[in-house]
């Protein structure tokens, strides 16, 4: 019956209006100043019909969209995907390839239970920002900001209702 799930899924518009969209914007804009990474956020309401059937899980489209954004195409690698299915409950991390030998599991897992954490208490948008609060400490620990290097914002920080 996951279908159903799917086919009255909450309006990730309802959960992240307008107002709520514009201060994940701006806590994207604010994180990236302390480090050279990028964080990109994505959330999808439900998977079409056809995705469902076909057994696409939240993985795959996280990593799907973690594509489809361009994500993986910042200078140095760094780029981290928060992917949020609203109709499976799930949270996803997908991250870049140069943090594969710096980041473990485990500490992706963490950022996700904070996320986690804030949903189950129906604050979606403390959710996401805590998360970004999270993520932008792991790229810190590795990518820091250079104050005398200039950065680029490589990624537009809108998040991303798809």
């Amino acid at each position: 019956m996951r279908w159903l799930r799917h086919l009255f899924a909450p309006s990730a518009r309802r959960l992240y209006p307008e107002a709520s969209l514009q201060r994940i914007t701006a806590a994207i804009a604010a994180s990236e100043l302390r480090h050279t990474g990028e964080i990109c956020f994505a959330v999808e309401a439900a998977l079409p019909l056809q995705a469902v059937l076909a057994g696409t899980d939240a993985r795959d489209r996280a990593r799907d969209a973690f594509a489809r954004l361009r994500v993986w195409d910042t200078a140095a690698n760094n780029g981290v995907l928060l992917y949020l299915l609203l109709a499976d409950h799930r949270i996803e991390i997908v991250a870049d390839r140069a943090f594969d030998t710096l980041v473990g599991d485990a500490q992706w897992q963490g950022a996700c239970l904070l996320v986690e954490e804030r949903l189950r208490a129906g604050e979606p948008e403390a959710a996401v920002l805590a998360g970004i609060d999270a993520l932008s400490d792991i790229i810190a620990a590795h990518f820091p900001h250079n104050g005398d290097a200039v950065d680029h914002d490589e990624l537009p920080n809108v998040p991303h209702l798809l």
